[in-house]
């Protein structure tokens, strides 16, 4: 043990008495603290990984976070500039005072090694702080109180692991305009190497994509739709492309990580996870989704339909068809799949069906607020897409024109404000099939059926708005008894005998 490290032998290693040891290293607080005396420079290597808090001994804490001040102001941090602001400090006055600086600057290790000793400090930091929320916890549980139950305890803890997980990668701070510079640059250069198309995940759908840029990371996107339009249907459809596209590899900043497709997640608060994976198996098949639900099947068609299922058994979709969730739970369980399974994408059918955190008297309009406030913070925080399917007023059944608008959206104008993206399903066939004139009328029924040809097979999504991209509509093709929304054949391509993209 050398000098200095004698000096602490002192130090008190247990919270209270009868209680375990708490894991610390005062030799390598000390042999750090003396590298950034001695040269200045080591701070900006383990800055960003090391605070004072994460230093055990309270003096070490005092010392480290004056000098970090100094430092940051381009002044010189050493055992004479620190005298005159820690000559009163009752902690260092019972280890010789400023003598003690001098003998943390002389028994100093080389400054290679600083990185190594600011690691190690990091990681007991992180024990202490695991076995602090360990013993929360258990006080909390021990307490029966009516306002605290089990279950909001239980979301609390894995809040607060998850944090502890993530510090270093959540907790970014400001950054220099370089470093985003950077950022953008490789975000530019990721489309550029797909062939100039995307920077986000592919929707699979090639002219939505076009539009969006693909799904961006900490967007919240909405899709609002009338009943009936196919909400559900083209969130399946675009969970099943990015699931089905999954494929796992190296990523620009070195990391393991989806580069192609991704790890979906889907919160289905209106059907069950086997209704929502017969609409995936009857997509997939090929094989009318009615059928599959009365059991109507052709023995070809049913083959189809157990080949679709084994194909797609180990797709990365997970379901949870939980329903009323609150938008906490809907955090935790999405922070869990992610750190299980990974997460690229999360779906959530559909917002109105969500629940506030409850507390205190809040109307309805305020607890959509909250729950698109949460999403958005899902997305942040996760670094994913989150697309979150609304429902549309009525207002849109009273105007000739049954196109949605944002002012239709139900219930808050927080869900335009928060969200990034807002998308509209509207499919013109579903209203011109309830226009249909009587059999007698020879000249309308010829004009109907003229306009039923144009939009038969037809859906529109409309981008109501964009945050970083151009609004307008786009046009897919929709096979209702598959519930299957694809990309649109042009005239120019079914006359080259082109694919349809």
């Amino acid at each position: 043990m050398n000098e200095v490290a004698k000096i602490r032998s002192d130090l008190p290693t247990a919270t209270a008495p009868g209680t375990e040891a708490l894991p610390h290293n005062i030799e390598a607080e000390q042999q750090l603290l003396g590298a950034i005396l001695t040269n200045n420079d080591v701070y900006d290597r383990i800055a960003a990984l090391v605070r004072a808090e994460h230093f055990f001994d309270p003096v070490h804490q005092r010392i480290f976070e004056i000098a970090a001040a100094r430092i940051q102001k381009n002044a010189l941090a050493s055992p004479v500039t620190l005298k005159a602001f820690l000559e009163d400090d009752a902690g260092l006055r019972e280890l010789g005072g400023p003598a003690y600086l001098v003998r943390l600057a002389g028994a100093a290790i080389s400054a290679f090694a600083a990185r190594d000793y600011a690691q190690m400090i990091y990681d007991l930091a992180v024990r202490r702080e695991l076995i602090a929320l360990g013993r929360d916890i258990a006080a909390k549980a021990t307490r029966v109180e009516v306002s605290s139950e089990p279950r909001e305890q239980i979301t609390e803890a894995e809040q607060r692991l998850y944090k502890l997980g993530e510090q270093g990668v959540a907790e970014r701070g400001f950054q220099s305009f370089l470093k985003a510079v950077t950022e953008a640059v490789n975000s530019a250069n990721a489309a550029y190497q797909r062939g100039g198309g995307l920077a986000g995940i592919s929707t699979g759908l090639v002219d939505l994509d076009k539009k969006l840029g693909g799904l961006h990371p900490s967007d919240l996107i909405i899709l609002a739709g009338r009943p009936s339009m196919g909400k559900t249907s083209l969130a399946t459809n675009i969970a099943f492309n990015v699931a089905k596209a999954y494929r796992r590899g190296r990523l620009p900043d070195g990391g393991e990580g989806a580069v192609e497709g991704g790890c979906v997640g889907f919160f289905s608060l209106e059907m069950s996870a086997e209704q929502l994976a017969a609409r995936i198996l009857s997509e997939a098949s090929e094989v009318p989704s009615e059928q599959i639900r009365r059991g109507d099947m052709t023995e070809n068609e049913f083959r189809r339909f157990v080949e679709a299922a084994k194909s797609l058994e180990s797709c990365p979709l997970y379901i949870d068809d939980t329903p009323a969730l609150p938008i906490s739970q809907v955090a935790a369980r999405a922070r869990r799949l992610k750190r299980t399974h990974g997460l690229d994408v999360l779906m959530v059918d559909y917002l109105q069906l969500l629940k506030g955190t409850g507390r205190g008297e809040t109307n309805r309009v305020q607890e959509v607020s909250e729950i698109t406030q949460g999403l958005k913070a899902i997305a942040k925080e996760l670094n994913i897409p989150v697309i979150a399917l609304s429902q549309l007023s009525r207002t849109v059944e009273s105007r000739e024109d049954k196109r949605p608008q944002l002012s239709d959206l139900r219930e808050s104008g927080s869900i335009e404000q928060d969200a990034d993206v807002v998308m509209f399903v509207y499919r013109d066939e579903y209203y011109k099939e309830r226009e249909k004139p009587g059999d007698h009328e020879l000249e309308k029924m010829a004009a109907w059926q003229a306009i039923m040809e144009q939009v038969h097979g037809k859906a529109e999504v409309i981008i109501g708005k964009q945050r970083h991209g151009p609004i307008g509509s786009v046009e897919l093709s929709f096979e209702g008894k598959f519930t299957r929304f694809g990309n649109l054949v042009r005239p120019w391509q079914e006359a080259s005998g082109g694919d349809a993209f």
